[in-house]
């Protein structure tokens, strides 16, 4: 999942990235609130927000403002030092969807996350199904039937597990390597020429090597695509 954090506290949004990192989110973080804008006008799809209340440039508050005047349903979660019952109704009635005041630990960031991507229905369910192959987001661990009936677990990094759930969100379709790397990697990346295809033969290697349904072939001159075996 990709995720916007928008933070103008160095620290605390440099912790808040390597946390979310760690745990398999894709995150651009800004530390202002333009730029967020202009993130969230691009062509970039985002699965989650976070904000902090206050910002320079717009207010986490403004986004959420401007977001929703556009009907834009993008799960955010609003970060503050405002603690009163008015602060909280305001945020919320401008269309947060959650509210998390200052100081607050990372497992409880965390936590609040998972509840907001279990009850927003555009972010994706907890597991992803691709004819016997489940991608399963607990364990982040890919689940594939063999021959002799049982079932493999096949433990992904978290790249491989990035790019495993864009390809089976987009079977059978021709992908580029720039739309790869864009949706994959963070703003600040540097586009390395052979990072993509180094990751995919990596998770080429480890699907061969559990006879997994899903193919990802090289379309030359175009890209990528993923095929599933049997169909």
């Amino acid at each position: 999942m990709r995720v916007l954090l928008v933070e103008d506290e160095p620290d605390l949004g440099a912790a808040i990235k390597r946390t979310l990192t760690q745990e398999a989110y894709i995150v651009d973080w800004v530390e202002n609130g333009q730029e967020a804008w202009n993130y969230l006008e691009s062509d970039t799809q985002y699965t989650l927000a976070i904000f902090d209340w206050l910002l320079p440039g717009l207010s986490g508050l403004e986004l959420c403002q401007r977001l929703r005047r556009k009907s834009n349903p993008l799960p955010v979660m609003m970060l503050t030092a405002k603690d009163t019952q008015a602060d909280k109704v305001a945020g919320l009635d401008a269309g947060a969807d959650d509210y998390l005041v200052k100081p607050f630990g990372m497992a409880e960031l965390l936590a609040r996350l998972r509840a907001l991507q279990r009850r927003s229905p555009q972010i994706q369910p907890q597991q992803l199904h691709l004819k016997n192959s489940t991608l399963d987001y607990g364990t982040r661990n890919l689940y594939q039937p063999q021959k002799s009936g049982e079932v493999v677990a096949i433990a992904l990094t978290n790249k491989e597990f990035q790019l495993l759930e864009y390809f089976m969100r987009h079977p059978n379709q021709i992908v580029t390597r720039d739309q790869i790397f864009n949706q994959l990697w963070a703003f600040e990346a540097e586009p390395e020429s052979n990072v993509v295809a180094a990751q995919i033969r990596l998770l080429r290697r480890k699907l061969a090597e559990h006879d997994c349904d899903l193919i990802i072939e090289t379309v030359y001159g175009l890209g990528y695509r993923l095929m599933v075996n049997g169909c």
